[in-house]
């Protein structure tokens, strides 16, 4: 699954690579792309679902979770549109699935070296930590878009799946746990974006980071006082 935002430049490598690698079909979830997008994924031999307008990312992969357990997918890896995500590495993250009996993977950049700004390295360890603590297992990265679902997690997410910049990946955890689902990590190596430019500036970014921590808190207060 790889939800894309105009990333002609990049996504008909990902999906040739992803189709090989992998040996599974590719399905593109685009996300109101104004560019080639479409076209190229279209020609490189992956399943399109476009969007008629730009719902997020988590609208795209709220609508291919909903495609995979439509039609009887029990496991699903998440790949970005821009190249980031080794298909090889994608590999490892569905074996862990069966492996650690996990409903889900998440994989980590930081073990290899991956590089982030100061500022944002703080906000990202802060965000693990909080996280670490609901899921009770060690998270380094969560807001890692580099992840593989089985069937509780898709049979949850399509039914529960957050919208909004970060909530898709840290929020999405948070409900894991709530849901009793075991989550795990497994080290990864990524690279730079290839080609494109990122959906979220600074500016939004922070808009963003602070909407989720206000989720975060209210989560936190809503598990408190329990069931209405």
């Amino acid at each position: 699954m790889v939800p894309a935002l105009n990333e002609a430049e990049s996504i008909r490598a990902v999906v040739e690579g992803a189709r090989s690698v992998l040996a599974a079909p590719v399905v593109v979830v685009d996300d109101g792309s104004t560019d080639a997008t479409s076209d190229l994924a279209r020609a490189a031999g992956a399943t399109v679902l476009p969007l008629p307008f730009n719902l997020g990312v988590g609208g795209a992969i709220r609508t291919g979770i909903h495609y995979a357990v439509d039609h009887g997918y029990r496991c699903v890896v998440q790949l970005d549109g821009d190249g980031q995500h080794e298909p090889s590495e994608a590999k490892r993250l569905l074996e862990a699935l069966e492996h650690e009996q996990a409903d889900m993977v998440v994989g980590s950049r930081f073990a290899a070296g991956y590089a982030v700004s100061w500022h944002r390295r703080v906000a990202m360890r802060w965000l693990s930590w909080l996280v670490s603590r609901r899921l009770g297992t060690r998270l380094t990265d969560t807001t890692s878009g580099f992840r593989a679902m089985g069937p509780r997690a898709l049979d949850l997410f399509a039914r529960d799946y957050p919208l909004d910049y970060l909530s898709d990946t840290v929020e999405a955890l948070l409900i894991a746990a709530d849901a009793g689902l075991r989550v795990v990590e497994v080290d990864v190596v990524m690279h730079n974006r290839q080609g494109g430019r990122p959906s979220a500036n600074r500016l939004s970014s922070a808009f963003h980071l602070t909407r989720l921590l206000l989720v975060i808190f209210l989560h936190s207060l809503r598990r408190r006082s329990g069931p209405a």
